[in-house]
């Protein structure tokens, strides 16, 4: 199981290690808070928070809140419509701010021992630039994560640590010209060590590599990230 998680993982990192050796690098500092609340069988409530540093963990970069209004439509899919609020916050000028709106779709199901989650999320983004300009653009994004348990329970997997694997692919489908110029985006591949308190709480710590195609440069920023994740 360890051997087959592997041989997934590393291949990736090498992927993007080639890539950094062409391009600028970044050091800094996640912070990650996901709830969900499920009100009953149909419907619930989507809502995280993160906080990003600047390079070398020099104050804070940016915030983002992400509210959103979660219909299940089977117990291993769901849709939800929601709202991005995302201050940044540069080292010098004034704050740019940009707005979100957002529509996804999860399915999951078994994969190994564990549980793999594909995640399908469309943005339509109002974006602040310098000068009071506003400019719109739309993004699709990709997401897959795995949680593989590292200890067995008959009653599936309620408490214990873990291992994750996610990787995320950013593409602009709409006016480019207002982002980068460019149809890719970015690439975001993770690994993390975790443990599960409970049903209702897990709690990780892990390395992302950030992949971002610029209009004139590109950047690989090498993150640490601390995750909560809550269920109710």
């Amino acid at each position: 199981m360890i051997k087959r998680f592997a041989a997934i993982v590393i291949p990736v990192f090498f992927l993007f290690n080639h890539l950094s050796a062409q391009t600028r690098q970044e050091q800094s500092g996640w912070f990650f808070f996901m709830n969900t609340i499920k009100f009953n069988e149909k419907w619930g409530l989507h809502a995280d928070v993160q906080v990003r540093s600047h390079d070398n963990w020099d104050g804070v970069r940016s915030v983002l809140l992400r509210p959103g209004l979660t219909y299940y439509i089977k117990p291993n899919q769901n849709a939800t419509l929601g709202y991005l609020y995302t201050p940044t916050i540069p080292q010098d000028g004034a704050t740019l701010t940009e707005h979100r709106i957002w529509e996804q779709y999860i399915i999951s199901h078994k994969a190994f021992t564990g549980g793999l989650s594909h995640r399908f999320r469309l943005e339509q983004r109002f974006i602040e630039k310098a000068g009071d300009e506003r400019v719109f653009a739309q993004r699709l994004r990709y997401f897959f994560r795995h949680i593989q348990p590292l200890k067995s329970g008959e009653n599936g997997f309620v408490k214990g640590p873990f291992a994750a694997l996610q990787n995320e692919v950013f593409a602009n489908i709409h006016n480019q010209k207002n982002t980068n110029n460019h149809f890719f985006d970015q690439n975001r591949a993770y690994i993390a060590a975790g443990y599960r308190f409970s049903k209702k709480l897990d709690a990780e710590a892990g390395y992302m590599n950030v992949f971002a195609k610029g209009a004139t440069a590109n950047t690989v920023n090498n993150v640490v990230q601390v995750a909560l994740y809550t269920r109710f």
